[in-house]
């Protein structure tokens, strides 16, 4: 650790926001970078804790003490070392995960606890500017070939593994450009496709192999891919959406959060929407969903200038801070206001939505709803509502987004012509252990086999499975597990 006394002597502070009324009129990122010397003192706060926990609340088992030290006391190419040896893709977490490691800091026990996911991105983009990042292919190659089956977080490090000890991996994505969820789920204001893009460059350099517009099972045929490939790594994530089937649901304006937001993302990226527009301008927007997805909405209609945008969840409001229910060091629960919060909108917990309401000619014009009230059990967990009489009223909104989160994977086409089982959820059953489902070549990784999850999480699978696959092909690995990590 690099300063004993540095958690007593500074505060956390995060990196400044360009003001909410002029960054909704752009879809950049809108985060200033902490100054050096800043980011020395919150590198300083990370204390010697002996046991560290913020490395078990990580998936990815992140040397999170390490690289703060080496922060501290600037040596970039160190740190970069370390982050690298565990995450391929900090520019991706250091963006957009939640960070549970900063749930389990020990500092956070009764104190703000250390910005790591902020040290984190800084960490990588210096390391980048710097020149520290270069492609850097295989020496040897194995003769093996892994075919990798979605390219979002969990795709992209499998192939990033699999690729490293020298196996030819070729990447399928049905979308028309790689990225999955980081392309067309995550909108630019959050992730802009410029980091994708560079990350994608990089792997192309190191000989990893990206076929768009490739669904396969459709235009990609399953009989080939069987017989081209040594191995198949199966990581499409969730894509079936929950759905809300209550009268009105065909009403024009009632549209899935996901289309909403891939339609903006190939807008900002000058493609093309092969599909009918949806665009909030000028609408009463009504978001139902209270994770990130209905946040990111939230940012999006505003950008496109939305009338009005109110988000609501049947759940009721979560707590503010950590109680009996939630102890440290687990991932609590806790209100989430986000960025886009920040730019305007109305929210409301225990709504439950009763039905929508068209007008003559089929158009969404308003959203039948009323209060609830939880019962509570003894853990705190709500589970069976009733309706608060008295409380029943219409909502005007010309568009809804449904943002409830997702089912499971696809399972028309590729799935179903496989003919990989299934579990009880809808999810490709797979081996937590080996990652293989109950065809011997054909593997598992991300939101495909544990079902919707964090980005942390797919990129954790995926370098997982990566590891297990190498291990099928060769009968044993290089590759280090996230619970055995040497770096340079």
């Amino acid at each position: 650790m690099g300063k004993v006394t540095g958690f007593q002597e500074y505060d956390r502070v995060a990196p400044t926001r360009e003001e909410a009324a002029t960054r909704v009129k752009h879809y950049g990122e809108f985060l200033n970078e902490l100054p050096a010397q800043e980011l020395n003192n919150q590198a300083a706060r990370c204390m010697d804790c002996g046991v560290p926990f913020c490395q078990s609340g990580c998936p990815l088992g992140n040397v999170i003490p390490e690289f703060n030290d080496a922060v501290y006391q600037g040596k970039w190419e160190l740190a970069a070392n370390i982050l690298l040896s565990t995450n391929n893709f900090p520019e991706f977490t250091g963006r957009i995960c939640p960070a549970p490691c900063e749930s389990a800091c020990v500092l956070g026990i009764n104190r703000p606890p250390v910005s790591i996911e902020e040290i984190e991105k800084h960490i990588i983009e210096i390391a980048f500017e710097k020149g520290f990042i270069k492609a850097k292919a295989p020496l040897i190659r194995t003769g093996k070939k892994v075919a990798v089956i979605g390219s979002g977080p969990a795709g992209l490090a499998a192939a990033a593994q699999l690729n490293k000890v020298g196996h030819e991996v070729t990447v399928f994505e049905r979308d028309d450009a790689p990225g999955g969820l980081l392309r067309y789920g995550i909108p630019d204001f959050k992730l802009q496709k410029n980091v994708v893009d560079r990350r994608i460059d990089l792997m192309k350099e190191e000989g990893i192999i990206f076929r768009c517009n490739a669904n396969v099972g459709e235009n990609v045929e399953i009989g080939t891919l069987l017989r081209d490939f040594n191995a198949v790594v199966l990581a499409g994530g969730s894509t079936i959406p929950r759905d809300l089937p209550i009268p009105g649901r065909s009403a024009k304006g009632v549209h899935f959060a996901m289309d909403f937001l891939k339609q903006q993302n190939k807008r900002v990226a000058n493609r093309a929407v092969e599909v009918e527009d949806i665009m909030a301008t000028g609408k009463n927007v009504i978001v139902i969903g209270g994770g990130d997805t209905g946040s990111d909405c939230i940012g999006t209609s505003n950008r496109h200038g939305a009338k009005s945008v109110t988000q609501f969840e049947i759940m009721p409001m979560p707590p503010q801070a950590r109680n009996e229910h939630m102890p440290w060091p687990n991932y609590p629960m806790l209100l989430k206001n986000t960025s886009s919060h920040e730019e305007g909108a109305q929210r409301a917990w225990s709504v439950n939505t009763k039905n929508f309401i068209a007008d003559e000619n089929g158009n969404l014009k308003a959203l039948k709803v009323v209060d609830v009230e939880w019962e509570i059990d003894a853990n705190g967990r709500p589970v069976t509502f009733k309706e608060v009489a008295g409380t029943e009223r219409d909502l005007p909104c010309e568009l809804v987004l449904l943002a409830m989160g997702f089912l499971h994977p696809q399972k028309e086409g590729l799935i179903e012509k496989l003919g990989v089982e299934l579990d009880n959820r809808g999810n490709v059953k797979a081996s937590e252990h080996t990652y293989q489902t109950n065809i011997a070549k054909i593997f598992a990784a991300g939101d495909v086999r544990r079902g919707q999850s964090l980005v942390v999480w797919a990129i954790s699978e995926g370098r997982e499975a990566a590891r297990k696959v190498d291990e099928y092909l060769m009968g044993t690995t290089k590759l280090a597990s996230k619970d055995a990590v040497a770096y340079a």
